[in-house]
């Protein structure tokens, strides 16, 4: 089983042994591993990692985007949810008048931020 050790890929691509683990935890990359457990990183793993730098910088995204966009492609549940919160209409309640909604958005809030603390 040929390939670099996580260091020799850090060297060859720029990353950091560091941000190499993150890709992976990530689940952007899924490198080889030795018999010894040792991560690998073959021509496949290296080409996807200089193709993730291109899409980063071509977009001006972070990594933690691209890790968000896998999740919702990945999750039917989560991609539905944030779907829905996009097509959602903002309304005000019913008995709430338009002079207080705003007042009682405030109030709302502060009453979840309260309950977390």
């Amino acid at each position: 089983m040929a390939g670099l050790t996580i260091n020799e890929a850090a060297e060859t691509t720029g990353w950091s042994p560091r941000m190499l683990r993150y890709v992976e935890s990530a689940g952007l990359i899924e490198p080889q591993r030795s018999p010894k457990g040792y991560r690998l990183y073959g021509p496949e793993e290296l080409q996807r990692l200089r193709t993730l730098r291109v899409l980063l910088e071509d977009h001006g995204i972070g990594l933690g985007d691209v890790g968000f966009a896998l999740r919702l492609r990945r999750d039917t549940e989560l991609r539905d949810a944030v779907e829905a919160w996009f097509e959602a209409e903002v309304t005000r309640p019913a008995d709430i008048p338009d002079s207080a909604w705003l007042r009682w958005e405030q109030e709302k809030h502060q009453r979840l931020l309260a309950a977390l603390t």
